[in-house]
């Protein structure tokens, strides 16, 4: 496997991924073979089964599925729980279920370039970016989403399921609980006593899978064709870990699987993917591998040790639990990551209102500046922030110093503001926070096309939409210096229009720039005051704030807000080329339950 062009064996172009490691089985194994001759008489079967969040999440791992199509003659099939409609929109500005469907068209051409045929929609919604997996499942009805996902196991009898990494530090709450779902459903597929109406009124049967592995980013700095070869563990769970090298020759498209991969997800184009580079390195050193943790192999899972972690925050607390439930204890294994000490500020009281205007007028901020540091990217911008208080109401300037102008978006769309320079304001009224959904999280355009800016808009928090509907006491300014060397944002929020009462010495908060420096509409700097994993959406991340000599009115009407989350989705029913599959290989629509006599039902394996 060292050469680039040279022709690669059976065996080989599972990097040593399945095949030449330690594991018990490969994909040659009696076993497998059992599972995909049994699975060839129903049309839905498929070889693999990838079950992701959104119309992209398995864009990393094509080069993979499109070898082992090639090389082994394995099918794959995708789950996309939802259509991604809360995502951004690089390229227009539909939102919502016309976003989905938009997705939706993207996925099927993107992967239809590695021969995957069949995509499955649990049509459940796409809301926005969140680090929770519990408000995730909340919003998707956990039972109803396992139950169709263990329906489509049963109806497409996989001998290998593909998860994305189900543990919750610095990533998509979706992404989680996809995961969590995906390695349920391959424990209870096989199971006749889990959702037994599937079996008894649908013409199921249970089906056992095989394998099962979840995507693992910790070894992408490993390039190179011989460093799949190695047998590697996570350091984390201690579970095996196999890599399968995007340098492998396609001999249908006569060019890497890293080149073909790369045309590939440059069609996801409402997520800026386009502004990818063309090619991808013709050096052969260059090129990494996808990796993958092995979770279960021969339909068990595989054991390791159990390292307990003590003192554990809410969020990490729930998914220890959930392991302990699943049968996987060690998926928790430092599951919290040491977080670095919040930075600390005290917000002093000013007895006259700052000027909105951009310029920090003589007495207007007395206290610290709070420097912002580099969080993701770098270079081209730099920052700083004061804070102080005038009665009820908190007033933030930022000033950013910068050397490129980003892209001017519309009023429209200024939901999308971490695509181009702005500034992004997250506040934890009482620093009790587990998720953004009990939190104010505002962006700020100090510039929008037409030159009517300054624009706010709330994202990703308690609710959301324009500042002015939203949060109608908030007040926003900008100066944007011309020639543009950066800018200053002043922002006045009412502490009275936050979704919890005040506690003015547990207080949190963070104070983030974006920078683009493109006119693409994609992001390329952030910064912020505490920077550490996904700061804009961790508030155990934020920094303590407290509130010098404020005392909240006794007659306040602020209470506990609900938060408001959408929950539209596209529906497959809307979908010509959903319906058109549902045709063609028998399996309804979203994961719904086949017609008691339906004649697709599949044989069970032995």
């Amino acid at each position: 496997m060292g050469g680039f062009g040279r022709r690669v064996s059976r065996r080989a172009v599972l990097g040593s991924a399945l095949a030449a490691t330690w594991l018990a089985t490969d994909f040659s194994s009696d076993s497998v073979h059992r599972n995909v001759v049994d699975g060839a008489r129903d049309r839905a079967h498929t070889d693999v089964l990838f079950i992701g969040a959104h119309p992209d999440d398995e864009s990393s791992n094509l080069s993979t599925f499109g070898q082992w199509r090639e090389d082994l003659g394995l099918s794959t099939g995708v789950v996309t729980i939802t259509r991604g409609e809360g995502g951004g929109n690089a390229v227009g500005l539909e939102e919502g279920p016309e976003l989905g469907l938009i997705r939706e068209a993207e996925e099927r051409r993107a992967t239809g370039f590695v021969g995957i045929e069949n995509i499955y929609y649990l049509d459940k919604p796409d809301f926005w970016y969140t680090l929770s997996a519990p408000l995730t499942a909340r919003i998707w009805g956990e039972q109803d989403t396992l139950a169709r996902l263990v329906r489509l196991v049963r109806s497409t009898t996989p001998h290998t399921i593909v998860v994305m990494d189900p543990r919750p530090f610095n990533q998509h709450g979706g992404h989680q609980f996809s995961a969590r779902l995906g390695i349920e459903a391959f424990r209870l597929a096989g199971d006749p006593s889990a959702f037994p109406a599937q079996i008894a009124d649908e013409g199921l049967t249970p089906w056992h899978p095989s394998r099962l592995l979840a995507q693992n980013y910790g070894f992408e700095s490993l390039l190179g064709p011989d460093a799949a070869e190695q047998r590697r563990t996570d350091p984390y769970t201690g579970l095996p870990v196999i890599g399968v090298w995007s340098g492998v020759r396609s001999r249908e498209y006569n060019t890497s699987w890293a080149q073909v991969e790369r045309e590939a997800t440059r069609l996801y184009l409402t997520q800026g993917f386009a502004a990818q580079p063309a090619q991808v390195s013709s050096d052969p050193r260059q090129l990494g591998s996808d990796w993958f943790t092995v979770l279960a192999e021969d339909g068990r899972f595989i054991d390791a040790a159990v390292h307990r972690e003590d003192g554990l925050k809410p969020l990490y607390a729930e998914f220890s639990d959930w392991a302990d439930r699943a049968g996987l204890p060690w998926l928790a294994n430092r599951v919290q990551p040491d977080y670095p000490p919040n930075p600390s500020t005290t917000i002093p009281a000013v007895p006259i209102a700052p000027v909105l205007n951009g310029i920090e007028g003589p007495g207007e901020y007395p206290g610290p500046e709070l420097p912002l540091a580099v969080w993701r990217g770098g270079g081209g911008c730099a920052a700083t922030a004061k804070v102080a208080r005038h009665g009820d109401d908190l007033y933030v300037l930022v000033t950013v110093t910068d050397d490129r102008k980003g892209a001017e978006l519309v009023v429209e769309d200024t939901k999308r503001h971490w695509r181009t320079d702005s500034v992004e304001i997250v506040v934890d009224p009482r620093g009790d926070s587990d998720d953004t959904s009990t939190t104010l999280k505002t962006g700020i355009l100090p510039y929008i096309a037409g030159r009517v800016g300054p624009i706010a808009e709330r994202d990703a928090d308690n609710h959301q939409g324009l500042a002015r509907e939203t949060a109608p006491g908030m007040r926003v300014a900008a100066m944007v210096t011309d020639p543009y060397r950066g800018y200053a944002v002043e922002v006045k929020i009412p502490l009275g229009e936050l979704p919890a009462p005040v506690d003015p010495a547990e207080f949190a908060m963070n104070i983030l720039v974006y920078d683009s420096d493109t006119d693409d509409k994609t992001g390329r700097t952030r910064l912020a005051w505490s920077p550490f994993g996904s700061a804009q959406a961790d508030p155990y991340v934020w920094g303590t704030a407290t509130l010098a000599d404020y005392r909240p009115l006794a007659d306040s009407s602020t209470t506990d807000t609900p938060p408001v989350i959408p929950q539209t989705a596209a529906r497959s029913a809307s979908s010509a080329a959903s319906l058109a599959q549902a045709g063609r290989i028998g399996v309804p629509i979203a994961g719904s339950p086949r017609p008691s006599s339906s004649r697709y039902s599949v044989s069970p394996n032995r």
